[in-house]
């Protein structure tokens, strides 16, 4: 059974060409690629940002309706090509980025190359080496990670949660809903929170790179 559909407004006027052509198309999808903002696109498309909105607009509700199982509207199929392909497109920066935010994070980016020949002292033979730079791990890059991706734990915002169930823990268990000592929580707290000392370069801020070394 079809769905009945909204009539949708005409995209093309007579006597005036059609703003949705394959090169803006190719060139909105390009830019889209690259990963950079919206407006930009837009620009590099040569139209406008609420243009551009508007058509993902009607894209995605083109691809929505037919995932919920409505009848394909032929006016709005441009429309959705449009919005899956630069879907598409923006998931692949977005993955190529993240892929390259975890090499940083994970070190072994070579970023020299260094090769010489010398004489062999002993036999006298030609001996090449080669000697390669790489990059150390970077533990902003995975704090920069976590801080996006993970928001609730690990964003600037998070708070710390605290379930007060009783400061006994076993103890107090069958104590019923009695009346917290928030003294006792607080000092609690105080010495959980704060027992981890670190190092006075990483507390005053001013690290601008770090390298766990084993002792």
């Amino acid at each position: 059974m079809s769905t009945r559909r909204k009539a949708r407004r005409p995209h093309t006027r007579s006597g005036r060409p059609r703003l949705l052509s394959e090169e803006v198309e190719a060139r909105l999808v390009s830019a889209s690629r690259t990963g950079i903002a919206v407006e930009l696109a837009a620009e590099m498309a040569g139209i406008s940002r609420t243009t551009f909105l508007r058509w993902m607009a009607l894209g995605r509700a083109e691809v929505e309706a037919r995932e919920e199982g409505a009848d394909p509207a032929p006016e709005a199929e441009e429309y959705a090509a449009l919005y899956e392909k630069v879907r598409t497109a923006r998931a692949t920066a977005a993955a190529r980025a993240m892929a390259n935010i975890r090499r940083v994070a994970d070190g072994g980016i070579v970023t020299k190359v260094t090769t010489r020949r010398f004489r062999d002292s002993v036999t006298g033979e030609i001996v090449e080496e080669t000697v390669e730079d790489r990059t150390s791990p970077d533990w902003r890059a995975d704090a920069w990670y976590l801080e996006r991706q993970h928001r609730d734990q690990y964003g600037k915002d998070a708070v710390i949660a605290v379930e007060i169930t009783g400061l006994g823990g076993p103890a107090d268990e069958g104590q019923g809903e009695g009346p917290v000592d928030l003294a006792a929580l607080a000092e609690r707290l105080d010495k959980s929170l704060f027992s981890v000392e670190y190092p006075p370069a990483l507390e005053s801020g001013d690290v601008i790179d770090a390298e766990i070394v084993n002792p």
